[in-house]
Parts: C-alpha cells; structure tokens; sequence
C-alpha cells in the first residue's frame, strides 16, 4: 500500500501517542499481530479445506503452526471481549449482547476488572494499534460515553468502527481515534473506492509503517489488532472479486459439503473416518438457487479480499525486514452464522431502481444506523430473495444453507457451543520463535490463551491491582509450550452463551443447548458429535457438571438464562407499568416501556384525521415497533434482528377517532379502530432485544423501525396516547 493514502498531520499525532510508554529493552521480542475474522465457518479458509482462495493464509499455514482444535465464545462481542482480556466473556462484562441485563456478567460493557492486551502490553514498552471492528461498548453516537473506545483501553490509536455491524461502502460508528468521521469528507484517506475491509488493511498498514519510522532506533516492538468485519452480513463486496466465484457453486451445498469433507480428513484436520453432520437445507429445494449462488459468490469475495488484505500486511513485513520476528495469530470470532438477516423482502422492493429515488446523503453526515435506510447516492436498500448482494444498496445474509457449508463438517452455528459455532482456525506464523513449521498442532486452546500467550513473549507483567482496582486473573495459558511441540497444561474449557453451555476436559466434551439436557460425546472419535455417549457414562456427566457448575458460579456466568434480562431488576429500563404520552413526545431508552415478553397495550386517541404518517415508533431498524397509517390502512411495524414484520388493517381506517394496538405476551397482534377489530396475525417471533432508540409521538427520526422515511409524519393531529404494560383484552 501506498502512503500517499494519508497526510502527514497523523504521524506527529501518532508519534505523540507512543511516547507514553516506558520502552523496555531486549531484541528477542516479537512483534504481535492479532489477525480476527467475522463470521466464518471452520473449512472455509484453504488451509482448512475450503475453496475460497486465500494464498496469503496458505503461506502462513505453511510456515507456521495449525492448531485443529482451537475455540471461541460462538458470538462476536463475547469473544472479542474475551480475546483483549484473557478471560471468559461474562468475567469482563460481555457475557452476552451490548445491553445490560441487570447481572455482572451481562452488563454488555467491558468492565474495570479486566485488562486489554493492550493496556498490559503498553507497560511493556509495545507501541499498540487497533483497526477495524470493536464491538465491546454499547457506546456508539455522537456525545455517548468514550471510557471503552480503544484509546481508552490502552492503544495508541485506532481506525474502525465501534459498532459490531454495518454497510462495508459506509460503515456504521466509524471512527479514527476519538472521532466519528464520514468516509467521503476524510481528508487522510480518499481510495478511488471505499471499501472497509481495504480500509482496514490500508490502516494496519499505515500504523506498521509509522510505529518503525518513530521508533527509528529504538528497539521498540508493537502489538497490532486487526479485527476484520470480513464476512459478516451484510453481503458487500467488490465487483471483480465477485467475478472470480462466478459458477463455482453452482453443484449446491451437499456438494461442496462432501468435497470440503474429503479436503479435511487428507488434511489431517479431522480422523479419516469423521462423519459428516445432517445437511441443513435441500438444494433441490431452493426456490431461488441464482439468488443463493450469489450469495455465497459474495460471501467468498468478501474472504478473498481479506485475504489481499492480510496480503498487504505481510509484505509491509517483508519489506521491512520485521516479518522474521513478528508473531501473527489469525483466528475467528465464531462458527458461521445461520441467521436469516435481509433474507425476506422490505417493503415490497425486489430490484434496484433505474434512479435514485431518495436524496442524496451529505459527504459530512455520519452514518449511524446498522442497517442503512440508503446508499450514499440515493438509491433505498433493499433485501430478499431475488435482491442480488454485493452493492451498497443491498443488505442481506448468506442464510443457513451455506453456514452449514461453511462449518463442515460439524453441527450447529454461531450462537451454538456445539463444534460449528465455537470451532476456529488458528494459524501462528513466527519464524523466529516458533520451532515447528507446517505442522498441525492437535491440543485443544481456547482464545482466552491469546492474552496469556502475549503476556508470555512480550516479557510483560500482567497486574492484580490497576489505579486500587482489583484485576482479575488470567483465564488462559501460553501457547508457547505447544510452539515447540509441548503439553499445554490445563484443567477444562468452558463455554456459556445464550443457556448453551459446555465443558471440555482432555478428550471429553460435555455441551447442551438451553433448557436441554447434557450431551457427551468423546472429541477424538467424534469431532463431529454425533454420537451422544451420556446414558452410557453418567458419572462422567454428573463430574463434568458439577465442573461446570463450579465455574459458572465463579466467572460470573450465573444466573442461567441472565442473558435474557429477567426482567429489569437492575432498574436500568422503566418499571411504570402506564404511560400518558402527547404529541411530540420522546421517551429515551431508559425511560421507554419495558415490554420485553410482556403483553402491552397502545391506545391513540385523533383530534384531527390524516391517512399517512407516523403515530408512534420505539426503536429503530435492528429491534422495535411502531404504527403508521399509509394511504388510510394502520400498519403496525415489528423489527427483531433486523427483520421486518407487519400487519395491515384490513380496511382503511383514517376516519377513527380511537386506535388501538394489543400484543399478547404470546405474541399475537390486533388492531382496532373505534374498538372494532380491523387486522390480527402473530408474528413469527416477538421482540426479544429492548431497542436501542426511545419512542417517539407523531414521528421516527432516528433509526426507522417501518417501511417508511424519516420524514413520514402524522399528517393529522394526535390528542392523545397511552401505553399500558401487562394488559390485553381478556380473550388474548
């Protein structure tokens, strides 16, 4: 890459920013490198038996060390978390998503009880950068709290996002250093196209190249953090690495399952006779086969630039002459992922427009939405089956059929703690430390041992106590042993999240989804899990159990089932079970109605008619609710992940004096107008997130929950709404 990309103004700022730490001294020292992909299934990469061509991995694989066994949390914010602390997730906050739940493991907000690689790192003399995704803050807006933004954590600087997902031509909280910029007004990064997978590896770059033209001779190493967003939906990427993919699908998943089957076990990867799991989805069944083919052309597009990222970084090495003793780890953050995101239509929308049909955003506006309501240029964003991905106006995922594909060949998906959702890659390239090459190493290790392993070759001193606060011990183990062909000594590995639970000890796995009973099964003759070994073995399950059980206890995983929030005993969201609200009105997060498996009640009450706007929203375009009138039908809106449902009155009803919206806590919908029935459906799944956006009377100017803009509001008057929570109509 070029330097010619950025202005010399960061460098002096850049320079500033290292001088902080107390330089130690020593030669042997490596560089590190944290290399970690999104959304990715265990056999995708080639040096793990896929077809997606990643050569720069293939180098490293070759030259270096290939773990077999190697875990993560099966979530992207919990294993982040977990990875720059060295602890399990819920230990530092992250036991789940980015929303307290109420319980110290799931306050969705890295703690002070921990430490970043980097923080422990920076007292070592490491000069320490972060680029790409960051996900371990629910902090994200303009005027938000920056105590867990990455300078905040101990790195010198930083380039990404803070958010955990967004367009990759636009991304959502980008952010250089402390500041959320627009990509089209940056004056230190201007690319002929901006991509954000190019924009990560352009970055990680730059700060290699700045970090050795500051240090000069100072013998100064640096830690480098590079968290791509690489391949995780939404599916972006470029035309002509679309291009190379083009037919190479075309044989269906069960097809590519089975060759990816063979290319693991001549590997080595898995035993000869590893079975292959249950295929998830019928290719003959597939509806929209050109549709799903391109879906999985982009998603293979999206590995493949990554990979001339990571390309970029190794011959910024080479050239150098810091790639001998530069440790680089590659991993993943989980198995990949089955959800359904942008898969059905919105709105009704199933091809790009000839024209843009909207206004064109400012070059200076900040894009903050997850999903965004357009593209730069105007153009709406659409989804579903027949919408093909890959441009900035399209936002969909790859589905389950391929996420089964990717995860050959084992069970279940990221969010799972069965082997597809927490099975990762990992790849160690050190020339000048490690003393195996091109080896497989078959011990299991968990990325907890990610920190412990930094800690270990940087000669640095992990704390117990940081400013009076307490920190909490290490969960991992240095991998160094296993570098040159060493037992790594350990008790167990635990995983929790989402009520899916699991142990391993030596060759024993213990694993059950929520609310299910415990399965064993014995890793090294089914890697695949296939054969459930419990009711021959039950003393086995009541010692691994009890294990578990003893962690869970003291790594703050309980209670089980916190995730879900249990209600709001942590008074973070309102308790009042009745609401009077009037035009105009804005309740924030905090303050809005809880009605998070609760049954609740809207009644709105006009003063004047209008046929089209919004009457009351709460929430935005990843989780909420809302109701419209459009052309004088109500329409009531319900996001969950991303996904849109609504229900339409089946008459116009823009004459009513009284609207009325029931949920029941099982989930079914009505509406009424005048207290006459008008439209009733359930949904396939209710709200289980509360929205990140407040509510709002008479409009939605935040992120949209319904089919509609920004500037849709009632064109009538409102007198009058009131929510109660907790309460439908007896029949309900």
């Amino acid at each position: 890459m070029s330097r010619s990309f950025f202005g010399s103004l960061l460098f002096v700022v850049g320079a500033l920013g290292t001088m902080g730490h107390q330089t130690v001294q020593g030669t042997d020292r490596p560089n590190i490198i944290v290399i970690l992909s999104d959304d990715m299934g265990f056999s995708d990469i080639q040096p793990y038996g896929g077809e997606i061509a990643t050569p720069t991995l293939q180098r490293l694989a070759d030259q270096g060390l290939c773990f077999t066994q190697f875990y993560n949390t099966a979530r992207c914010c919990p294993t982040r978390a977990s990875l720059l602390t060295g602890l399990y997730p819920h230990q530092a906050g992250v036991g789940w998503m980015m929303t307290d739940r109420g319980h110290d493991g799931y306050r969705g907000d890295l703690n002070r009880n921990c430490q970043t690689i980097a923080e422990v790192l920076g007292t070592a003399g490491y000069g320490t950068y972060a680029v790409g995704k960051w996900h371990v803050t629910p902090y994200v807006r303009p005027g938000e709290p920056k105590h867990n933004w990455p300078l905040q954590r101990g790195f010198d600087r930083f380039y990404g996002t803070i958010h955990g997902a967004g367009s990759f031509y636009d991304p959502n909280s980008l952010t250089r250093d402390n500041e959320l910029i627009s990509p089209f007004v940056d004056r230190e990064y201007q690319p002929e196209t901006y991509y954000y997978t190019d924009a990560i590896s352009d970055h990680a770059v730059r700060f290699i190249e700045e970090h050795l033209e500051q240090a000069g001779d100072r013998e100064q190493p640096f830690f480098l953090y590079v968290a791509y967003t690489a391949a995780h939906w939404p599916m972006h990427a470029l035309p002509d690495d679309i291009a190379k993919y083009d037919g190479h699908y075309d044989a269906g998943y069960g097809a590519i399952r089975q060759q990816r089957l063979r290319r693991v076990r001549e590997l080595g990867l898995v035993p000869p006779d590893c079975e292959l799991t249950p295929q998830a989805e019928d290719w003959d069944a597939v509806p929209h086969q050109d549709w799903e083919l391109r879906c999985m052309e982009v998603y293979a597009a999206m590995v493949d630039r990554m990979d001339q990222g990571i390309g970029k970084i190794v011959n910024c090495l080479d050239e150098a002459g810091q790639f001998e003793n530069t440790l680089i780890f590659f991993l993943q953050d989980n198995g990949g992922c089955a959800e359904g995101l942008g898969r059905n239509p919105n709105g009704g929308l199933k091809e790009r427009a000839a024209n843009a049909t909207l206004a064109p955003m400012r070059a200076e506006e900040l894009q903050l939405d997850m999903i965004p309501k357009q593209s730069r240029d105007g153009f709406p964003v659409i989804q579903g089956p027949g919408v093909m991905p890959g441009a900035a106006d399209t936002y969909i995922a790859y589905g389950r059929g391929w996420a089964n594909v990717s995860n050959t060949p084992f069970r279940e998906y990221k969010h799972w703690v069965h082997e597809g959702g927490i099975s990762t890659p990992l790849i160690a390239h050190w020339p000048e430390g490690l003393k195996r090459s091109g080896e497989w190493e078959h011990q299991p290790g968990h990325l907890v041992d990610i920190m412990a392993t930094c800690v270990d070759v940087a000669g640095a001193k992990y704390p117990d106590h940081v400013d009076g606060q307490p920190i909490k011990p290490l969960e991992g183990k240095s991998l160094v042993p296993a570098f040159g062909g060493q037992t790594i000594e350990r008790e167990a590995i635990y995983w929790e999240h989402e009520g899916n639970r699991a142990i391993r000890v030596r060759n024993w796995k213990l694993v059950a989804k929520e609310n299910q009973p415990w399965e064993l099964y014995d890793i090294s003759q089914d890697r695949s899990e296939m054969h459930d070994l419990s009711s021959q073995n039950p003393h086995k399950v009541q010692d691994l159990a009890e294990m578990w059980d003893r962690w869970a206890a003291r790594a703050n995983v309980l209670p089980l089932g916190g995730w879900r929030g249990n209600g709001n005993k942590n008074g973070q969201f309102s308790s009042n079970k009745s609401f009077q609200l009037k035009p105009g009105d804005h309740l924030v997060r905090e303050q809005a109605p809880y009605v998070i498996d609760h049954s609740f009640q809207v009644t709105i009450e006009i003063a004047e008619p209008g046929k089209n706007g919004i009457l009351m929203a709460h929430g935005g375009s990843a989780y909420g609710y809302a109701l419209h009138f459009e052309n004088g039908e109500l329409v009531y809106s319900l996001r969950n992940g991303g996904q849109l449902w609504t229900l339409r009155s089946n008459k116009s009803v823009s004459d009513a004096k009284s609207l009325t919206l029931k949920v029941s806590k099982g989930g079914k919908t009505s509406l009424f107008a005048d207290g006459k029935p008008c439209g009733s459906d359930k949904p396939p799944q209710g709200l289980s997130q509360m929205p990140a956006d407040g509510l709002q009377i008479g409009g939605d100017d935040k992120g949209l929950v319904g089919d509609y803009q920004a500037d849709f509001n009632y064109s009538g008057k409102i007198e009058s709404v009131s929510i109660l929570i907790g309460r439908t109509s007896r029949s309900e």
